[in-house]
């Protein structure tokens, strides 16, 4: 499977669930809950919001990630959707602007909270994070064919 077919699969499914914009309405909520410190209704958003990212990539691409080489398994970031591994080579796709998240930062922590990414950032994030899987998948591939 090309990485191109692998990315249209990627969002087809994410969007089988939710459309853009209703996505990128629950991540606004989510960042307004947390800009206003309304910890109650973070607390109803955020796992939700998480578990949603999560289902779509450990249950509905399964099989386009097994097709591809890729081994999904729980994020170990607070703000992660999953663990990709490729070839030995670990990605996490994240639902936050990484330059501004401490290791220190909890995720239900109201003060310093990430900048929560749009449907279409997160795509990118995803789709990079991907691409770096698979380019060294198919490096990998080409050393065993040689």
């Amino acid at each position: 499977m090309t990485l191109s077919e692998t990315i249209d699969r990627l969002e087809t499914a994410h969007l089988m669930v939710r459309g853009a914009e209703e996505w990128d309405g629950l991540t606004a909520a989510l960042a307004d809950a947390y800009r206003t410190r309304d910890d109650d209704l973070v607390e109803q958003l955020l796992p939700p919001f998480l578990q949603s990212w999560r289902t779509v990539t450990h249950y509905v691409l399964r099989d386009t990630f097994d097709s591809a080489g890729i081994s999904v398994t729980e994020p170990s970031h607070p703000w992660g959707i999953a663990t990709l591994t490729a070839f030995g080579v670990r990605r996490e796709p994240v639902l936050c602007q990484m330059d501004q998240v401490d290791s220190a930062d909890q995720v239900g922590a109201a003060v310093g909270a990430p900048t929560l990414l749009t449907f279409a950032e997160a795509m990118r994030y995803y789709a990079g994070c991907l691409a770096s899987l698979l380019e060294h998948a198919n490096g990998q591939q080409e050393q065993y064919t040689n």
